[in-house]
Order: structure tokens, then C-alpha cells, then sequence
């Protein structure tokens, strides 16, 4: 398992025991004690289950009784972090099953209270899916809230493709579902939040780049200091799949641009090692062009197809028949968020979403310890 799987294991449950136990000296959990060793070899989201369903085992029927409990869990400060993710997929589980309004409504306000403690992005979902509109209608109010958590918990909540998240099928099918949420948030004072709303947009790129490209172009209509940044940030996919529209609005220029196929340092690269590469780029026009240049890591996956991932290399402006060289070295070395498989991969660089032939590499076996 990997670090991040790590982040519920024993020793947070046992103190999220505590901690409830505490809020409600009458409770026992015995459910919940005996999930500690349900654990072991689970990923993350499957150890938030295990947690979730052992709480809705052990704590008192009814919505009313478990809001009780996490609410006056809130008085301690030892809850905090991820042990808050099953208790808010608790409080959610709790109020569908009573499907009730009120509880409902209920849930959503207790989500904005829990959410400063870690989040309530990942358990609102399941609000969103079932009454999608009075969630909508609900977080759309929380962009006004004096807490920067709450007002991301609107933002991130809603993203059509949030991380880690369960699918709501109508955030995708609904896609100018979530405009007002984006444009009371995309020049708000935290930037903990315009990233989210970044993100948000970004997400829509997948789904509808018409309604992407038009926010963009209305926000930059009325922009601040922070806005531009917002925009780069949620055009990102646009730009990497070189979106005319996209580009042009960021001020990137040059259709004659052409890439050469990437010269690699070293076609076989160590388990942990780095794969290094270089192109260039040609402006074949009449004019200056400035280029949003990018690189794709073609990565081996467990069942033997491949899979490119894009990232951001620079940008450059390039002078009428002048050729630029870039340059990069991608590591390898073991990440939380990726996991690495042996064998053939490749790299290909691209500008203005002009891609360059696809240059291979071979990524090694993992040498024995």
C-alpha cells in the first residue's frame, strides 16, 4: 500500500474512537474497534468504507442522533484530518436514508460546519446526486460565506471530475449547472479558492470547451490582479490539446510551427532513474509567435497499453524562420499519485498543440533489494 492509503489506518481510528466516545459517553463502537483490522492491504477510498459502514453500524438510528454526535465531536480538537471523511459520509448516509428534506438540508449545513476540519468535497456528492438542484442551490449561497472552507467546499464540491470522487452523472450532463458557483469564486480572496475554481473550469473542458472558452473570455472581459492566473490555470487542457480559442485568449500565436521528433539522452532508463530529451521548435511563418510548449510521457500500464500524461514544459517566443531548443529531464523517481510499470514508453513534445513523432524510451524492472 502507499503513503496515502496510510493516512486512515489503526492509530486514527482508534482515536476517532476516542474522540466520539467522548462526544457521547453513552456510545460504545464495537463495530468500529474491530474495523482496525479490516485495514490492512486497502486502498484509501476502501478504508473510508470500512470506517463509514462501521459508524453507521454502531451509532443510534436516525439522522438527528449522528448529527448530535459529529457536531459535538466538533468541540474537540483532536478531530481533525482524515478520520473526517468517513464521519462525513456518515452524516450524509444518515440524512438519504431518512429522506427527509429537512434532514437533508440539515446534512448540507452540518458538511459546512465539518469542512474546515479536513472536507466535505468527497461526501457531498451523494447530496449532489440525489437532489441535485437544492444542493446546487444551497452551495451557491456558501460562495458568500465568511469561511474560505465553505466557500471551496462549493466550488470543489461541485467539479464534474472531482479527485478521489464518486461520478455525479448529472454535474456531467449539466455542465452550466455549477456558472454561478465559478463566477462568484473565480476572483475570490483566497487563492485556495480561485484554484478550485480553476480546477472546476478545467473539469468543464472535458465536457463542453464552447461553454469553457466563453466563461474565460467573460471573465477576462472584467478581470483583477488574480484573474489571469485563474484563467491559465482552468484553459490548461485547451491549451495542451491546442484549442485555437484557447490559445488565443491566453496571447499565444504561431500556426507554422513545426516540432522535431525528441532526441533522448538515454533510451534505457534505471527503475528510479530519469529520462532526459531534447527538441526543437521551428517557426516556419512570416510572423513572431509566442508558443505554449508542452511534453507527453507515453506511461506503461499494469494490463500492457500505454497512456500519455501531458505536462507543462515553458513558453517561448519564437522570431520568423528562428528554431528554439528545449529542453527536460522527467523523473521517475516513486510518487504518492502515479504508480510506474516496466517497459516501452515514449515522449513527444508539443507546441501550440503542434506535436512533435513520438521519440521511445524503455523504463527498467526495479532491480532486486
Amino acid at each position: 500500500m502507499g503513503a496515502m492509503d496510510e493516512l486512515i489506518n489503526a492509530s486514527v481510528v482508534t482515536e476517532l474512537r476516542s474522540i466520539l466516545m467522548s462526544a457521547e459517553p453513552n456510545i460504545e463502537l464495537p463495530t468500529l474497534e474491530r474495523s482496525r483490522d479490516l485495514l490492512g492491504g486497502q486502498r484509501l477510498r476502501q478504508r473510508v468504507d470500512v470506517v463509514r459502514d462501521a459508524l453507521l453500524e454502531d451509532l443510534p438510528a436516525g439522522y438527528l442522533a449522528v448529527e448530535k454526535v459529529m457536531l459535538d465531536a466538533l468541540d474537540d480538537p483532536r478531530f481533525t484530518g482524515w478520520m473526517v471523511w468517513p464521519a462525513t459520509e456518515v452524516v450524509t448516509g444518515r440524512a438519504l436514508q431518512s429522506a427527509s428534506l429537512a434532514d437533508f438540508d440539515a446534512a448540507l449545513a452540518v458538511l459546512s460546519r465539518l469542512t474546515s476540519r479536513l472536507t466535505g468535497e468527497f461526501a457531498i456528492r451523494d447530496l449532489i446526486a440525489a437532489r441535485p438542484e437544492r444542493a446546487i442551490a444551497t452551495m451557491q449561497t456558501w460562495t458568500n460565506h465568511d469561511d474560505e472552507n465553505v466557500r471551496r467546499l462549493a466550488t470543489e464540491g461541485s467539479r464534474a471530475y472531482l479527485p478521489w470522487a464518486k461520478r455525479v452523472p448529472w454535474l456531467v450532463a449539466n455542465p452550466t449547472a455549477t456558472q454561478g458557483i465559478l463566477d462568484a469564486t473565480y476572483q475570490d480572496a483566497a487563492e485556495y479558492v480561485r484554484r478550485s475554481a480553476a480546477n472546476h473550469l478545467n473539469d468543464l473542458s472535458r465536457i463542453d470547451p464552447e461553454l469553457v472558452i466563453a466563461t474565460a473570455r467573460r471573465w477576462s472581459g472584467k478581470p483583477d490582479a488574480t484573474t489571469p492566473k485563474v484563467i491559465r490555470h482552468g484553459l490548461r487542457t485547451l491549451v495542451k490539446q491546442g484549442n485555437p480559442d484557447a490559445l488565443g485568449l491566453l496571447g499565444y500565436s504561431g500556426g507554422q510551427l513545426v516540432v522535431t521528433e525528441p532526441r533522448i539522452l538515454h533510451t534505457s532508463v534505471a527503475w528510479d532513474g530519469t529520462v532526459e530529451f531534447s527538441a526543437e521548435v521551428v517557426n516556419e511563418g512570416p510572423q513572431p509567435a509566442k508558443a505554449a510548449i508542452d511534453y507527453s510521457i507515453g506511461f506503461q500500464r499494469a494490463n500492457g497499453t500505454v497512456s500519455a500524461k501531458t505536462f507543462k514544459l515553458t513558453s517561448r517566443r519564437i522570431g520568423p524562420g528562428e528554431t528554439v531548443t528545449v529542453r527536460k529531464t522527467h523523473s521517475f523517481r516513486p510518487i504518492t499519485t502515479r504508480s510506474y510499470y516496466p517497459g516501452q514508453h515514449y515522449v513527444v513534445v508539443q507546441a501550440n498543440g503542434v506535436a512533435s513523432a513520438p521519440a521511445d524510451f524503455v523504463l527498467n524492472k526495479r532491480e532486486p533489494s
